[in-house]
């Protein structure tokens, strides 16, 4: 309980950097925001994304959804295959409806974004889990190579590549947010499906990424279900 009120503390801008130092390292643990610039509940789930961004054993993600844009502001940012995504998530785990701002954890459990302790929690729950793969990236100019290993049996994985804008500030002139200045973190520009690995043989890929922006590789069970495996180039 003491490392889970440490991390909620350092998350939300309340320690020092080396109170984060002396967290527990674990393996690499996604989460992903499901938000809109539209959504006046959002903001201190973005804030709260932007300082998981600070971490190195964390890879947040801001997947901006586009069913809030008929409100009176459309999200520059939004996506309609990151609303395609956040509905896979809701069949999956039998729900019926989704929200915003809401947080995936491990691609295995969500929660209302905007709950920092929960938040925690559950990214310590994942962190201190058995590993059951790893993969690690390599690049060389526009060539990014993939090397997985299974650690053990696995379910059949899909295998994903994910690009993301850092930070970028936005002026919100209409909607909920209307008058606020607003910035966001790691808001993802793409999302690319490389095919399936079901863990038997180790995996190597070599695909073509443009820019040098961060890259993200997730490793994840089915289409839906616990996140195995993710690495970063930044």
């Amino acid at each position: 309980m003491r490392a889970v009120l440490a991390f909620v503390l350092a998350v939300i801008g309340l320690t020092t950097s080396a109170a984060i130092a002396q967290e527990g390292s674990g393996r690499v643990v996604v989460v992903e925001l499901y938000t809109s610039q539209g959504c006046s509940s959002c903001p201190p789930a973005d804030k709260l994304l932007g300082k998981l961004a600070e971490r190195d054993d964390v890879i947040p993600l801001a997947l901006h959804v586009d069913y809030w844009d008929y409100i009176g502001w459309k999200d520059e940012f939004a996506d309609p295959a990151h609303t395609q995504r956040q509905r896979g998530y809701a069949r999956a785990w039998n729900q019926r409806t989704i929200y915003t701002p809401q947080m995936v954890v491990g691609g295995l459990h969500g929660v209302v974004g905007n709950r920092p302790m929960d938040v925690a929690t559950l990214i310590q729950k994942h962190a201190m889990a058995t590993p059951r793969a790893d993969v690690t990236l390599s690049r060389a100019g526009e060539a990014v190579t993939i090397e997985a290993q299974a650690l053990g049996e696995i379910a059949p994985a899909q295998v994903h590549l994910v690009r993301y804008t850092p930070s970028a500030q936005v002026d919100i002139r209409r909607g909920e947010n209307a008058g606020r200045k607003l910035t966001y973190h790691n808001i993802v520009t793409e999302w690319r499906t490389l095919g399936a690995w079901d863990g038997a043989a180790p995996l190597r890929l070599t695909e073509t990424v443009k820019g040098d922006g961060p890259v993200v590789v997730i490793v994840q069970e089915g289409t839906h279900g616990l996140i195995l495996a993710a690495a970063r180039l930044r």
